[in-house]
């Protein structure tokens, strides 16, 4: 599946269901531009037990109307467009607190650096496993380690 296409919970009528659902359930937003991923890990997530939205790049984040429902965002750092720093430094300057996950595939020092002065909740390198992932969104959320 090409990267530019985006895959959203909301295009079933299952998945807006499973939104509107629980209020109390957090909602976890995933920023990548990898369709495999975001499918990846919104079926993760899901079965997990939260409601995930998925966006396919930065842009389309800053502009659903779901913005301020986020509990956690899953961020990947290196994306088409805004990167996952910019769109950081974009939630920061409009006073929009949402605990944040970033993922990369480019892992160096300067990243993970770049990353924890930023006030990022964890950092998870690609590939990441279903355990460390659902970890750092339990940590995120403030819930204790299972």
């Amino acid at each position: 599946m090409p990267a530019e296409q985006t895959l959203s919970l909301g295009e079933s009528p299952q998945a807006e269901d499973r939104l509107n659902d629980t209020a109390m359930t957090p909602v976890i937003g995933i920023v990548d531009d990898d369709a495999s991923i975001l499918r990846a890990v919104r079926r993760l997530l899901g079965a997990a037990g939260f409601n995930v939205r998925t966006f396919g790049s930065a842009e389309e984040f800053l502009a659903s109307e779901h913005l301020e429902r986020i509990s956690c965002l899953v961020l990947d750092i290196h994306l088409n467009g805004l990167s996952g720093f910019e769109l950081q430094d974009r939630l920061i300057e409009a006073h929009i607190t949402i605990p944040i996950v970033f993922i990369t595939a480019h892992d160096d020092l300067s990243t993970r650096e770049r990353a924890q002065r930023g006030g990022a909740s964890e950092y998870l390198r690609k590939p990441f496993d279903e355990h460390s992932l659902i970890g750092a969104i339990g940590k995120a959320l403030g819930r204790a380690p299972s």
